[in-house]
C-alpha cells in the first residue's frame, strides 16, 4: 500500500568505491577481505556509533591483520565512553583508540594501504580523499563496521550469533567549560602567526561589467576533494593561503594553477552537482586568491555555492541541458549588467560566449548579491560594521 514502509525489508547497505552514492546491499559484497575498520572522525557520529561497536566485540578480540580505528567524535563523547565502559571493551578487543577530529575522514592519519578495503562510518568516499591515491574506501554503519572487524571480511551484522545490540544514551556529557581559555576582558588578542601564515588579501568587489576568458571545463559530481586536496600534504598549509592555493584542481588537472597565475581573472564551467562534499571554504578561498571570479554549471551544491559568493565568485546555472557544453576553454564569457540582473532575486541573465548566448539562472538572494559587490563575506561584514558605527 502506497505511504507504508515494511521494516521487515530494509536491509544494511554499504556503499562501494568511490562515491557515497555507489550503494549496494551488503550481502552482495560479503565476504570479501577488508583490512580496515574505522569509526568516527567529527563528521555526524555521536556516542552510539563506537558505543555499538563496543557492544559487538567486547569479549571478542580483532584478528591479526584487520585494524580496528576508533576516532570519537569530540571530548565529550570520549568522556562518555570512558564513563560507561565501553573505551575498556573496545581496547581490550583488539581496536585502535585516535584523538578527536576528523582525522582518518580527511586522510589525516589512518591513511589505507593500497589496492586494500577500509570500510569507514564517514559520510565521503570520494577518491583520494582517505590521504593515498589508491583506496578502496566503503562506507556503511558502525554495525556493519564492527561484524566485518571481526570476520575479516565484509559482514552482514545480521549474520552475527548475538542479539541486536540495544543502546541506551547517556545523559548530558560532562561540561568542559571550564577548560576553555576566556577572551581578555579588553577584547584584544594578539594573533601569532608563523612565517608562511599570511592575511588574507582583501579581493575587489563584482563589477557591473564581466570579461573573462573560460579557463577550466569540469564534468559532474567534481567534489571539493578535486578542487582543493585533502590528505597531509595540502591541509598542512591550509593556514597558508598562498601554500594550498599551489594545490588547487590538481587531482583534475596539474597545470591549472599556473595557468590561472598567467591569466589572472578567469571563469571555469563545471556539470551537474559541482563543488559536492565537504563544505571547505578553502575550495573557495584557493581558487578566488588565483583569479577565479565566475562558475557556470548545470547545478552547484548549495553549501559551495554559499561558500563561492562569500569569497566573491558568482555562481550562476545554465537553464537548458547541453548548454555548459557550449563553454569550452579559451572561450570568452560577457556579462553586462550584472548588478541589475542581480538584483531581481533569484533572477535570469544572459551569458554571452564568443557568439553563443547562454541563458542562466542565479539563486541569490538580497543579502548574497550584496555581498558579492562588496568583494566577499569578510569586507562586506567590515562594511556593515563601520556603518553601524557612524
Amino acid at each position: 500500500m502506497d505511504g507504508e514502509l515494511d521494516l521487515s525489508e530494509l536491509e544494511p547497505l554499504i556503499a562501494l568505491p568511490s562515491s557515497p552514492g555507489n550503494v549496494r546491499p551488503v550481502r552482495e559484497v560479503a565476504g570479501q577481505e577488508i583490512y580496515q575498520a574505522y569509526v568516527g572522525s567529527s563528521a555526524n557520529p555521536g556516542y552510539r556509533d563506537a558505543a555499538v561497536v563496543a557492544a559487538v566485540v567486547a569479549g571478542r578480540r580483532i584478528p591479526a591483520g584487520v585494524s580496528l580505528d576508533i576516532n570519537p567524535a569530540s571530548r565529550q563523547v570520549l568522556d562518555q565512553l570512558a564513563e560507561n565502559g565501553d573505551l575498556t571493551a573496545l581496547l581490550r578487543a583488539g581496536a585502535r583508540l585516535h584523538q578527536t577530529g576528523c582525522n582518518g575522514c580527511i586522510g589525516m592519519g589512518q591513511v589505507p594501504a593500497a589496492g586494500r578495503r577500509s570500510l569507514r562510518t564517514v559520510p565521503r568516499n570520494f577518491p583520494g580523499r582517505s590521504g593515498g591515491t589508491d583506496d578502496e574506501v566503503y562506507l556503511c554503519s558502525p554495525e556493519t563496521a564492527a561484524a566485518s572487524a571481526l570476520a575479516g571480511v565484509i559482514t552482514d551484522p545480521r549474520t552475527l550469533d548475538m542479539p541486536y545490540p540495544r543502546i541506551t544514551e547517556p545523559g548530558a556529557p560532562a561540561s568542559t567549560v571550564d577548560l576553555l581559555i576566556p577572551p581578555p576582558e579588553d577584547s584584544s588578542a594578539e594573533l601569532v602567526k608563523g612565517p608562511g601564515h599570511v592575511s588574507l588579501p582583501d579581493f575587489g568587489p563584482l563589477g557591473d561589467e564581466l570579461e573573462v576568458p573560460l579557463l577550466l571545463r569540469l564534468g559532474d559530481n567534481v567534489s571539493t576533494d578535486e578542487i582543493m586536496p585533502a590528505g597531509a600534504e595540502g591541509m598542512s598549509l591550509w593556514s597558508s593561503l598562498p601554500g594550498m592555493a599551489e594545490h588547487t584542481f590538481r587531482p583534475v588537472d596539474h597545470s591549472y594553477v599556473q595557468r590561472a597565475r598567467d591569466t589572472g581573472d578567469h571563469a571555469i564551467v563545471g556539470g551537474r552537482n559541482y563543488g559536492q562534499g565537504s563544505s571547505r571554504e578553502q575550495a573557495a578561498l584557493a581558487p578566488r586568491s588565483l583569479g577565479l571570479r565566475l562558475v557556470i554549471a548545470r547545478s552547484i551544491a548549495r553549501i559551495h555555492a554559499e561558500n563561492l559568493v562569500n569569497f566573491g565568485i558568482l555562481p550562476l546555472t545554465t537553464r537548458d541541458d547541453g548548454d555548459e557544453g557550449k563553454l569550452q576553454p579559451g572561450t570568452t564569457i560577457r556579462l553586462s549588467g550584472l548588478h541589475q540582473a542581480l538584483r531581481d532575486s533569484p533572477g535570469e541573465l544572459d551569458v554571452q560566449a564568443d557568439g553563443d548566448t547562454i541563458r542562466c539562472h542565479h539563486a541569490l538572494s538580497p543579502r548574497q548579491t550584496d555581498v558579492l559587490f562588496a568583494g566577499g563575506g569578510i569586507p562586506w561584514k567590515r562594511r556593515q560594521l563601520s556603518q553601524a558605527g557612524s
